[in-house]
């Protein structure tokens, strides 16, 4: 009966082994990337905030109650000690790729999200408002590595 009890927990083991995820192939990062950018909705949507330092700082404090946990309080993904080790990937807002989007497509992906990677919506749990100045924050991200670690990852 043991000898069963270790040869059930070593296939298990070796079966968890066996899901890690792998990082997207380039193909697959195309055909994402031209979806995202082509499928997107909002994608003529002004941002109705003014595009000035109290409206950054408002996101700032909005992002960095809803979005550090993933994105490091930059946006960059500095101190996610998970951030290279999820399929797919958790990009930095700084890239060229993110920037891309217009205002509102990145508020379109705030309200609902991208399926199927982690990334949530937050239509109903955040306002507008805070939607929308998260938006007009990342489009001012501080220098890599310039906010430090977030806290939930010193302790």
């Amino acid at each position: 009966m043991r000898s069963l009890l270790i040869a059930a927990a070593a296939t298990f083991l070796g079966g968890l082994a066996g899901c890690k995820a792998s990082p997207p192939g380039k193909l697959e990062t195309k055909t994402a990337s031209f979806a995202k950018h082509h499928f997107i909705g909002n994608k003529k949507t002004k941002n109705p905030l003014p595009d000035n330092p109290d409206t950054w700082a408002d996101g700032k404090e909005a992002f960095s109650h809803y979005c550090v946990a993933c994105h490091g309080m930059d946006g960059q993904k500095t101190g996610v000690p998970f951030a290279d080790h999820i399929s797919p990937p958790i990009p930095s807002l700084a890239s060229t790729e993110v920037q891309s989007f217009t205002d509102g497509q990145l508020k379109w992906i705030l309200d609902n999200g991208i399926w199927p990677s982690g990334m949530p919506g937050s239509k109903g749990t955040l306002s507008d408002e805070e939607l929308w100045s998260i938006v007009a924050y990342m489009r001012h991200l501080p220098q890599a590595g310039s906010q430090g670690i977030p806290d939930m990852y010193t302790h």
